[in-house]
């Protein structure tokens, strides 16, 4: 049976943050797996993972340290075999390990965007997350349902994170929880 899952709203919503547990960097290093989300960009991908790789904090402008991830994002189209990737730097944006800033690599170091973990969690021994990314002028507000295991969530614990969601009074977030498809993988 499936624990219930509590999880927080963004920072981005009006309501109150809920008292919580950060993950921890070494809990967000490795590989994780996309299986399920609401963003437009995945539904031609296949076997999309992020993989984060602790990288040396820095100092913020307030002069506390951040900490940072190399992010490397690798997927397929639905018909090639061809691996593509997009690489960037995450800085955190406040002392713990749950809401980020992106910036990307290469030619795409002029792209930012922000993304934040609202919970985590195991199911039967593997971690899964889930990610809220805030729009930005290439994307809209999007959710990503991650799984340390390629094959992905129960379909017991997808319904508890959906049902979670949906607690949460906020109607970026519930809309976001009903357009969650899954990510094809192989």
């Amino acid at each position: 049976m499936t624990n219930q899952i509590s999880l927080r709203p963004p920072t981005t919503s009006k309501l109150p943050p809920i008292d919580w547990i950060p993950p921890s960097i070494d809990q967000l290093s490795g590989i994780w797996h996309v299986t399920h989300s609401s963003l437009p960009l995945w539904s031609d991908k296949r076997n999309v993972t992020i993989t984060y790789k602790p990288l040396e904090p820095t100092t913020g402008s307030n002069q506390k340290v951040l900490q940072r991830l190399d992010d490397t994002v690798a997927y397929q189209s639905l018909t090639s075999e061809k691996m593509k990737t997009v690489h960037g730097i995450d800085t955190a944006s406040d002392e713990s390990a749950a809401n980020w800033d992106w910036r990307g690599k290469g030619w795409l170091r002029l792209v930012t965007s922000h993304w934040e973990i609202l919970g985590l969690g195991q199911d039967s021994g593997v971690n899964w997350a889930v990610v809220f990314f805030a729009s930005t002028y290439l994307t809209p507000f999007g959710m990503d349902v991650l799984s340390k295991s390629k094959e992905g969530v129960s379909a017991e614990t997808l319904s508890a994170i959906k049902e979670a969601l949906t607690k949460i009074e906020d109607p970026v977030v519930k809309r976001l929880a009903g357009a969650l498809f899954e990510v094809k993988r192989d």
